[in-house]
């Protein structure tokens, strides 16, 4: 079969609007704090990369949560560096890219990856769980819900309780909670508390502080929390943002509550040394974050050969491919949903996929796309009626 060598690379950037979504009232200039904000209509940024050869090949990609400035940055700065390279030489690609932006965390390389692998696929006519192997075709699904707000959204420990109890009727069972920004620790552990007393022994439950506890003994005190209340995991709980090896092993010799930690540490290297320092119970792999499906899988499959499971975070085609393709991971991250708002992907999709709160079926499981590449078709339409510039690389 002809070599598909990369003749063009494009990079489309294009907003949209999220209804009944904003940043919190005492931080307008954050980053990460979209939540619930009644009545809001803000405006998202994100960018699609669609790689394109001289044997008619292309391969595109959306971004979910990858799509910030910074990491489009890092992907301007990779693009021309595709040109002229077979396009089903990824681990090459992969190695090369990744000493090109060792000195930058990475998050612009992911998006490229993607667009390889969904181009491999629809070249051989697959899905990529087919070229990865298979291991399943539906997913269990746990809601990851936004942070609490003050906005009347999940701004209580009643509020947290309900939404779970709804995700219950819709079929989820398994919720992970998102607490304030405040890292009030008491707060905190009242709310941990209460929404096991609310959904009983019905759902799985997991905290993920995402880093908003302000020091260790927070750490611990909510750590204790769920233990008592029999947490499936706690996840980057504190203010080391997540990379701290050893205060996570001191962690974990205090608590019962198993550790999820790795989301902030790029790449396999990295997330090799954290596991062998004793830091987390499970490992975190996301494409977008990790340099791509060929990132990722090398992390699913470190896990593997430790005997560990390997959650897969966030929510996008490329993750539910990876997640349908490795035995050692529980669960698919429907995030980030609450009452009343939608999930801030971007509604590119002509084909019907979707990962907002209502997308899973009666047995609370996702469906894994099982066309060509990706498996979806991205509308471009969308991306073109909203595209804020396009840039091009040949």
């Amino acid at each position: 079969m002809q070599s598909s060598i990369i003749d063009r690379v494009e990079v489309h950037e294009f907003t949209f609007q999220a209804q009944n979504l904003g940043v919190a009232e005492k931080e307008k200039s954050a980053i990460y704090n979209l939540g619930y904000s009644p009545g809001a209509t803000t405006e998202i940024s994100k960018y699609a990369v669609r790689i394109l050869t001289t044997d008619g090949c292309k391969g595109e990609y959306v971004t979910h949560w990858v799509g910030t400035q910074a990491a489009l940055a890092q992907t301007h700065m990779l693009a021309p560096a595709l040109i002229g390279r077979d396009a089903e030489m990824r681990e090459a690609i992969y190695d090369d890219l990744k000493r090109e932006i060792r000195q930058h965390d990475h998050m612009g390389h992911g998006p490229i990856d993607i667009a390889l692998w969904d181009l491999a696929g629809r070249k051989y006519g697959v899905s990529i769980t087919r070229l990865l192997g298979g291991f399943r075709t539906h997913l269990p699904t746990y809601a990851s819900t936004y942070h609490g707000d003050r906005q009347g959204g999940l701004d209580s420990k009643e509020a947290f309780g309900d939404f779970a109890l709804a995700c219950h009727e819709m079929g989820y069972r398994a919720f992970k909670i998102h607490g304030w920004h405040d890292g009030d620790r008491h707060e905190e552990a009242e709310n941990v508390l209460h929404c096991r007393k609310v959904v009983g022994d019905r759902m799985v439950l997991m905290l993920d502080p995402a880093c908003e506890l302000r020091t260790f003994a927070d750490a611990l005190y909510v750590g204790r929390a769920c233990d008592e209340a029999d947490y499936f995991w706690y996840e980057d709980p504190f203010r080391d943002s997540g990379t701290s090896a050893f205060a996570h092993k001191r962690l974990r010799s205090m608590i019962q509550t198993p550790l999820l930690q790795t989301e902030h540490v790029r790449g396999v290297e990295p997330k090799a040394d954290f596991v062998l320092a004793g830091g987390t119970d499970f490992l975190r792999a996301d494409p977008e974050y990790d340099m791509g499906i060929t990132g990722a899988m090398k992390i699913a499959h470190l896990a593997e050969s430790l005997g560990l499971d390997c959650e897969i975070h966030a929510s996008g085609p490329a993750h539910r491919a990876i997640a349908a393709s490795i035995r050692n991971t529980n669960y698919y991250e429907l995030a980030l949903v609450g009452p009343d708002c939608p999930n801030a992907v971007p509604p590119v999709y002509a084909c019907g996929y979707s990962d907002q709160l209502d997308t899973i079926d009666s047995n609370g499981h996702v469906t894994v796309p099982c066309g060509p590449g990706l498996g979806v078709t991205y509308d471009w339409d969308f991306i073109n009626a909203h595209r804020t510039k396009l840039s091009t690389y040949a």
